[in-house]
């Protein structure tokens, strides 16, 4: 007799990224510009879970955990990414992407809530790349096995 198999879901590490830590900043005029927070290349027919961590903001808070969530992304016409879903594990926001425009980089605005009253809103970049194959045309640049020279964004090469 067969027993269906139970799987415990975890978010992937691949696609995550963690808030900064709050550390004093040096005044004066040579203060460095904050690393902007990116997820790594999607392709358009990707349905994935990207995490955003807020971890270090809640450090000193043991028990402080996300209560609401709040995303928008841009741009937002149609065929454009789209939020699948949403949810909170501790302190990581949980976030389902479908869709988007090849050569188009998005901009997730996320905005935190936490059980003890913080709020935090951050933006996250998340390039939109065609990484599936895609038939070379006819008149496309090959390899002699007859696969298609493409450029960085995965489109093929051609003649014309």
């Amino acid at each position: 007799m067969s027993t269906p198999a139970n799987h415990t879901w975890r978010p992937s590490n691949a696609r995550y990224v963690q808030i900064d830590g709050f550390v004093p900043t040096p005044r004066g005029p040579q203060i460095p510009p904050p690393t902007p927070l990116a997820w790594p290349e999607k392709d358009p027919g990707d349905t994935l879970d990207y995490v955003f961590d807020i971890t270090p903001a809640l450090s000193a808070n043991p028990g402080d955990t996300i209560a609401t969530l709040d995303v928008g992304i841009s741009p937002s016409n149609p065929g454009d990414l789209t939020l699948v879903s949403c949810t909170a594990d501790g302190a990581c926001a949980v976030l389902w992407l479908s869709e988007g425009q090849p050569l188009t980089t998005y901009t997730v605005s996320v905005t935190i809530s936490t059980t003890g009253g913080r709020t935090l809103a951050r933006s996250i970049t998340l390039p939109c790349v065609a990484l599936a194959s895609v038939p070379a045309p006819q008149y496309a640049l090959t390899t002699p096995d007859g696969q298609a020279l493409t450029d960085p964004t995965g489109t093929p090469l051609t003649t014309i």
